[in-house]
């Protein structure tokens, strides 16, 4: 008989997240003692037969006056066919119970067509990560890999080479300079970006599990832009990207990016996730034009999911709360 069982080993959750087919950063240890500094309560939950866990989430719990919602980004950890989806679902709403949760929002790792599997109801939702995204295959030879990008693509790599460009992994110190990368970006392309102590405690969580990489490119001494990448079992993540005004003729975001590949790929990862373009129906300034076409210029494969459904136990209060956290998304 199964059991219901909240992990407190970050050794044995990281074990399971990273060799699960659809194990995600999202729901790693780091993850959730990230989202632990801001705000966020992470549950570690696990259907376990024995030693051997059958399914697995990291539910992120959010408190408010009338109770908590919880989020499950990139999750639930378990198939969509497994046989043991009634006993998760009891669990999960044990685990909802007991934290005063009256809605779980689920964005799993389903690719688009797949619905919720028999017996969960639920209501789509807006997705809050990125809901289409581009990962290119690894397995092929480094030759291989550049032969499917596009041809302006494999020329700019090279042009960086023969324009002095350097590409190096840097350390905590050059979290500063990343940042400072960061707030042109932000200014030039308009959007949000965290602060500076939310990239250095996601740094520090992921970097003590050999799991994070901050690649910066420079001239004659001089960073230019910097990629921070992440990764989890068989995938790295470009998570975050951040580039100057200066040099851009010189090309040095597209010799990072295929650095970065080399390294997941020296590391074991088989697939490099380009983390996000639009999808159908995205405002035009959800992502910037220039880098939706940067992003494609790499090959790979587009990745549409499922998107975000949400488990209701609650239905007044979470209609009251849905419609507040869509209005505060700009949803509503």
């Amino acid at each position: 008989m199964a059991q219901l069982t909240y992990i407190a080993d970050p050794d044995r959750w990281d074990q399971f997240v990273c060799a699960h087919p659809c194990g995600h950063f999202l729901q790693t240890w780091a993850w959730g003692a990230l989202k632990a500094q801001f705000g966020w309560q992470p549950v570690r939950l696990a259907l376990c037969a024995g030693e051997q866990l059958l399914a697995g989430a990291q539910i992120l719990c959010r408190k408010f006056p009338l109770g908590a919602l919880g989020y499950i980004p990139r999750g639930p950890l378990i198939a969509h066919d497994s046989p043991h989806w009634p006993e998760w679902l009891d669990a999960l709403r044990q685990a909802a119970r007991a934290h005063r949760a009256y809605f779980l929002r689920l964005e799993p790792e389903w690719e688009s067509g797949q619905s919720p599997p028999s017996g969960i109801v639920s209501n789509p939702t807006a997705a809050i990560q990125p809901k289409t995204t581009i990962q290119v295959d690894l397995r092929p030879t480094p030759d291989e890999i550049l032969a499917q990008m596009k041809q302006k693509w494999r020329y700019n790599i090279r042009l960086a080479e023969r324009k002095g460009i350097t590409v190096r992994i840097g350390g905590e110190a050059d979290l500063a300079t990343f940042y400072a990368l960061s707030e042109i970006t932000a200014q030039r392309d308009h959007f949000a970006i965290h602060s500076e102590d939310y990239y250095r405690a996601a740094w520090r969580l992921f970097d003590a599990e050999h799991a994070v990489a901050l690649f910066v490119a420079a001239h004659e001494g001089r960073a230019l832009a910097s990629i921070f990448v992440v990764a989890c079992g068989r995938t790295a993540i470009y998570l975050y990207g951040a580039s100057s005004d200066a040099e851009r003729q010189r090309m040095p975001n597209h010799l990072l990016q295929w650095r970065a590949m080399l390294w997941a790929k020296e590391r074991g990862c088989v697939l490099y996730d380009l983390w996000g373009i639009p999808s159908i129906g995205d405002s035009p300034d959800r992502l910037p034009e220039g880098l939706l076409k940067f992003k494609e210029g790499f090959g790979g494969r587009v990745v549409r999911y499922a998107g975000a459904f949400d488990v209701v136990y609650n239905r007044p209060l979470y209609r009251v709360l849905d419609y507040l956290i869509a209005r505060r998304r700009g949803l509503a």
